[in-house]
């Protein structure tokens, strides 16, 4: 397990919103924490310590009135920390290149190729295309529609026809070099995470998994490291100090940091 740091920018400016009340109607959100400090300030935070991976995410679609100062944002962060950081909302292959151009290590996709309700192969062929399997991260996140998990789209309020499913999981990584799966019914509660499809993921053995939704303390953290057979990395927003949240950044990092890759026992999980 490998701590993957988020910037999530809306209307201009860093924030932490609960995941599933994003609205392009009028920009709303239900606003967990909004920074006085820019993007690039968590950008060189995670730069100076080495941290790799995080995400920076656009939360207004082209065409808001916040687009523009929502991207000029997202540029200045890749500014501050070239090859260090992921970029995705709104990617598409007309503006990815842009985007590695200016630094991103990998764009993140997930409404280019889920489009109209389900899976778009040719959107999909035409993303590895322009920028390769290397640079390219699947935005697979989901909501639970009975016992299933369904990506999800459009600010994660459309569903697919797509159940996230192992076999989906082996059919797509051939295409990316990693997933990131946000819980999204969970998503900025910091209430606790989502066992089953934690436990899924976790037993699915194949390119790296990052984990968003729910994180809100330690527990939270060793029942995802418990069902995710410590094969998952993870991400944590509204619950961490740095975002208004009860969770020491510092201590975090560590605990992520110091636990070894026996560290679970797979007696303890439920069957």
């Amino acid at each position: 397990m490998e701590f993957r740091p988020c910037i999530d920018i809306h209307n201009g400016c860093v924030k932490q919103i609960v995941g599933g009340s994003l609205k392009d109607e009028g920009n709303q959100a239900s606003e967990n924490f909004v920074s006085e400090q820019d993007a690039a300030f968590y950008a060189e935070l995670y730069r100076k310590q080495g941290i790799r991976g995080g995400h920076v995410i656009l939360l207004n679609k082209e065409g808001s009135e916040y687009y523009e100062a929502t991207r000029q944002q997202a540029f200045g962060a890749l500014r501050a920390y070239p090859g260090g950081l992921q970029i995705g909302g709104g990617i598409h292959p007309e503006n990815a290149e842009e985007y590695l151009e200016a630094g991103a290590s990998h764009v993140i996709v997930t409404s280019y190729v889920f489009r109209d309700g389900q899976m778009d192969r040719e959107h999909l062929n035409r993303m590895v295309r322009t920028v390769g399997t290397e640079h390219l991260v699947l935005d697979l996140s989901c909501r639970r529609k009975g016992d299933q998990y369904y990506i999800v789209t459009d600010r994660w309020q459309k569903f697919t026809n797509v159940v996230l499913t192992p076999e989906v999981l082996d059919e797509l990584a051939g295409c990316c070099s990693e997933f990131l799966i946000h819980a999204v019914d969970v998503e900025g509660k910091a209430r606790g995470i989502e066992k089953p499809l934690a436990e899924m993921l976790g037993a699915w053995n194949g390119i790296p998994v990052t984990y968003a939704g729910g994180i809100g303390g330690f527990e939270d953290l060793r029942e995802l490291k418990t069902l995710g057979r410590n094969r998952l990395n993870v991400t944590i927003g509204s619950a961490l100090d740095l975002f208004g949240g009860p969770m020491n950044y510092e201590e975090t990092v560590k605990f992520i940091a110091q636990q070894g890759e026996k560290w679970y026992n797979t007696d303890n999980i439920k069957k």
